[in-house]
């Protein structure tokens, strides 16, 4: 009976704010959109680095007739220099850091130059003896790249050392800085579904002052009279949550499967599966804080 009685408050309280409990789902429904959007975006960064850190190389320019600097004073890089070069990342101290390695000449660095810019008006402009010769290294341990740096950079013939990852680090840089967007944004719109669930709650107890009255003259407890009010921002915010996690599954099959894997299909994306992940998350957030804000606002301005 006791059951029964409340679930028909609660109908009641939702037919009679119907307008507000619209708001709450729409506010809650956004704002848990741009949380579980940025937590995809971490996860996605996350699989991201552990894709391209494992695949980063480090690249060791040789020389060209234009190099400037001490190690280019003599110009071209010399065969000679070239093999003194592969005996260092054959050597006892950097092979224990070199998972493989190989050579690209004039001719193959042209030839990858022109597919990476075709179509641009640039690629007519370059030649073949203007780009380095590299030597592209795998390292064991990426992390390690510094050990490769510090042993070539200043050997003769040898233009620079570079670490692919620093260029990775700015890309990763720009999409925390995205996700931490993401996130600022979605705490300011559950700050604002927070108060709009607990104004909702507030002119529902209003409306209904008279019952209430009634009940704690008769002896209904705290939690009876509670109830009812918790449950209608709960069940709005769950609504939305569930709109919310229909979304991010959107997203993930759409838009991440469905474009992005398409146009570049050489990079790793996070699954349906990590999705399905970010839904419970969701669902509990959404729930709690709309069960947390109705408590408040019915013991705050009913003084039960």
């Amino acid at each position: 009976m006791r059951f029964t009685l409340i679930w028909a408050e609660v109908a009641n309280g939702l037919r009679r704010n119907a307008s507000m409990v619209v708001s709450v789902v729409l506010v809650t429904f956004i704002s848990l959109t741009f949380v579980g959007t940025a937590v995809l975006l971490q996860m996605q960064i996350g699989q991201m680095k552990s894709f391209w850190y494992d695949k980063a190389q480090v690249a060791v320019y040789l020389c060209t007739d234009v190099s400037v600097g001490e190690s280019c004073a003599d110009g071209e890089v010399s065969a000679t220099q070239i093999e003194q070069v592969k005996a260092e990342l054959d050597g006892s101290i950097l092979k224990p850091f070199v998972e493989k390695y190989y050579f690209e000449n004039h001719e193959q660095a042209f030839a990858n130059f022109q597919k990476q810019f075709s179509g641009n008006p640039v690629a007519q402009y370059v030649t073949a003896d203007q780009l380095n010769q590299t030597f592209w290294v795998k390292l064991t341990d990426p992390s390690q790249s510094a050990v490769l740096v510090e042993a070539l950079s200043s050997k003769p013939g040898v233009e620079a050392v570079t670490d692919q990852r620093q260029y990775l680090d700015k890309i990763f840089s720009v999409l925390n800085a995205a996700s931490y967007t993401a996130i600022g944004v979605a705490a300011l719109m559950l700050i604002a579904a927070v108060l709009l669930i607990a104004t909702t709650i507030r002119l529902s107890a209003f409306s209904r002052r008279r019952e209430l009255g009634i009940m704690r003259l008769v002896g209904a407890s705290n939690g009876f009279i509670q109830t009812p009010f918790i449950l209608e921002g709960v069940i709005a915010a769950l609504v939305g949550s569930v709109l919310a996690s229909g979304a991010i599954l959107a997203i993930v099959q759409f838009f991440v499967h469905g474009y992005l894997k398409v146009t570049l299909p050489t990079t790793s994306f996070i699954s349906l599966t990590d999705g399905l992940i970010v839904v419970p998350i969701l669902v509990v957030v959404g729930c709690l804080l709309a069960a947390l804000s109705a408590k408040f606002a019915i013991s705050r301005y009913l003084k039960i």
